[in-house]
């Protein structure tokens, strides 16, 4: 009876010694499963020196994670501060970054480095933030700091592109010829701070760097400056800062415009350099002309030749002459505007005949153009009122200045008036949309806003906020509105 438990341990043990010694052939290899992807970026495990020492001799940081990293974009992520004269050298190897800086260090400095989004881990391409390390040539770690915001004075918007420097020096070159003592990043919100600052006095600009000079290269470059020295402190006052462009930059309403082709010639707009055809675009909105704005054609080239004698409108099929209207050519001579009182509902011809006109690459149209199109209905607009209570600017946008309500849609002002006592801006007709409020703190008065200047008087620019509610307009109907 105890021979068939021996017999069937025979047959086990030479099934398994066969499944041992028989080839695999061609079975596949499946890799064991995985869990969840990795989403944690690296973990600092130690800093040689220690983050926050002091009395600090040796130029070379080394820092150790604990997984294998890899530095991306480091020479322009990687901030330090004071910014030294000579690049650092910043290398990533294996589960180390080091950083080695080539400048004879500062006596009683604290220094700090800032690795931005430089540092991720290798496999995943997690991103280690707010990495911030520091120390001191010193006894002691400094610890004033200033902070603050920029917006951009022009529409009260955000660039968070734009870096933060400070300089020693009160001389208003120093931003062309100097480099500065400290950079830091304005964050998502426009916000920014210097920390561990030695106790003193600072001169505080924003600008906008695609080169990586630090300083201002140009005259198209985004600046914001602040009037007086700035000291460090340990809790110091949020200072704003309001940016313009050095060169206004000469912007074009967008609007869905239609290609115009010469009539009786097949091709597309934009041809090629041996196409003799002038071309232009119009401001129609589905086919419609708005009661409230001009007709406007927008040309590929500068004219040479305008002839406002050679542009007529008309009415109806009958092509009856309308007699008040004004044909006017802009600065850039790329853009006509044709404006009349339209009358809603109707039939409206432009016509431009062949001689009119002619662009700097000596095209012209090859015979008269004739543009049709309605203008809209009354009832495809709304009534709007919107009055704005206690309506007054802080100290930095101007207290006694006059304010001007915008209306803006795709960062373009759709409509804007300056506001009496009573806060109320109405209009019988205006165009259904989601619009923007801004408020304009007009200096002089113009109506308008007028930008600043850093050479050779520094001038301030004039200050816009940008409303948190945005308002909507339907047609055919009473939209009021209490802000």
């Amino acid at each position: 009876m105890r021979i068939r438990p021996f017999l069937f341990f025979l047959l086990t043990a030479l099934v398994t010694t066969i499944t041992l010694l028989t080839p695999t052939g061609c079975a596949n290899i499946i890799p064991p499963e995985g869990g969840p992807r990795d989403t944690i970026p690296p973990v600092l495990l130690k800093v040689v020196p220690s983050d926050r020492s002091t009395q600090v001799n040796t130029n070379r940081v080394v820092f150790t994670f604990d997984e294998f990293i890899e530095l991306q974009n480091a020479q322009q992520a990687v901030i330090i501060s004071p910014l030294p004269a000579t690049p650092p050298t910043i290398e990533g190897k294996l589960r180390e970054v080091s950083v080695r800086l080539r400048d004879t260090l500062q006596p009683n400095t604290t220094y700090t480095i800032d690795f931005g989004g430089a540092i991720k881990d290798f496999n995943e391409g997690n991103v280690l933030k707010n990495l911030r390390y520091s120390f001191s040539t010193g006894d002691r770690l400094d610890s004033g700091r200033i902070s603050g915001k920029v917006v951009l004075a022009e529409n009260g918007k955000i660039d968070s592109t734009l870096i933060v420097i400070l300089h020693r020096s009160d001389d208003d070159s120093a931003i062309v010829n100097d480099r500065p003592a400290y950079i830091t990043r304005l964050n998502g919100k426009g916000e920014f701070e210097f920390g561990q600052l030695p106790e003193r006095s600072f001169y505080l600009y924003a600008i906008k760097d695609d080169g990586g000079m630090r300083r201002v290269i140009g005259d198209d470059q985004r600046v914001a400056f602040i009037d007086s020295s700035v000291a460090s402190s340990n809790d110091p006052k949020k200072i704003t800062l309001f940016a313009f462009d050095l060169k206004p930059k000469t912007s074009t309403a967008p609007s869905s415009t239609t290609p115009i082709v010469t009539p009786g010639v097949k091709g597309k707009p934009g041809g090629t350099a041996n196409d003799r055809r002038i071309r232009y675009t119009n401001n129609l909105s589905e086919g419609k002309q708005d009661l409230l704005r001009p007709f406007e054609l927008t040309l590929e080239q500068p004219l040479t030749r305008f002839d406002t004698s050679g542009i007529r409108l008309y009415t109806d099929s009958t092509f009856v002459p309308v007699s008040n209207y004004v044909v006017e050519l802009d600065s850039t001579r790329r853009k006509i505007s044709l404006t009349a009182p339209w009358a809603e509902n109707v039939l409206y011809r432009v016509v431009v005949d062949k001689d009119a006109l002619k662009d700097t690459l000596d095209r012209q149209l090859l015979r008269g153009d004739t543009i049709s199109f309605n203008s809209r209905k009354k009832a495809d607009y709304g009534k709007l009122s919107i009055r704005l209570r206690n309506l007054q600017g802080t100290a930095e946008e101007g207290v006694n200045t006059k304010p001007v309500i915008q209306l803006v849609s795709n960062d373009v002002i759709i409509a804007d008036a300056k506001l009496g006592s009573d806060g109320l801006f109405r209009r019988d007709l205006f165009l259904p949309g989601t619009y923007e409020l801004r408020i304009l703190f007009d200096r002089n008065g113009n109506g308008k806003w007028d930008s600043g200047q850093l050479f050779p008087t520094r001038i301030q620019p004039e200050r816009v906020r940008l409303l948190e509610k945005k308002i909507t307009v339907k047609a055919n109907w009473e939209n009021e509105y209490e802000l």
